[in-house]
């Protein structure tokens, strides 16, 4: 099973969802890229995986572009800027979702207001991804 995740600046979202999908069965190849990578994973987002359980303060932002010629099981996007830029993949996609979640790194106001949005769509990005994996994803591994 060969799954990639977008989202614009694969800082944040996508690498939340890739660790928590790596976490839930690691026969699954799991790679998250964006349409306009940041230059590195946002340390709020390292910060609130690393409390979840999950280390990615290794990983590394990369572009979308780089696995354009692959086959995937899946591609999914999780937020709706890479949906509505993501580029078609001259490679065999068999399964193309969305799943769009807020980008917390976003929110402004305060420290608490800020860590609550991240602790948030960590959560929904979570629950959602396990739901997949459940429902759909583990019976196909």
């Amino acid at each position: 099973m060969k799954i990639l995740i977008l989202c614009t600046g694969n800082s944040c979202r996508s690498q939340m969802a890739q660790g928590f999908l790596q976490s839930f069965d690691t026969r699954m190849q799991i790679f998250s890229a964006g349409t306009e990578p940041a230059a590195r994973i946002n340390p709020t987002a390292v910060k609130v995986m690393k409390e979840a359980g999950i280390d990615i303060s290794k990983n590394k932002t990369k572009n979308v572009d780089q696995y354009l010629d692959e086959a995937w099981d899946y591609v999914i996007t999780v937020c709706d800027d890479a949906n509505e830029s993501c580029p078609v993949f001259p490679g065999k996609v068999r399964n193309r979702l969305h799943m769009g979640f807020e980008d917390p790194s976003k929110i402004k106001g305060s420290y608490t207001e800020i860590m609550n949005a991240f602790y948030e769509v960590r959560n929904e990005i979570k629950d959602a991804f396990y739901e997949l994996f459940e429902s759909e994803l583990k019976r196909k591994i």
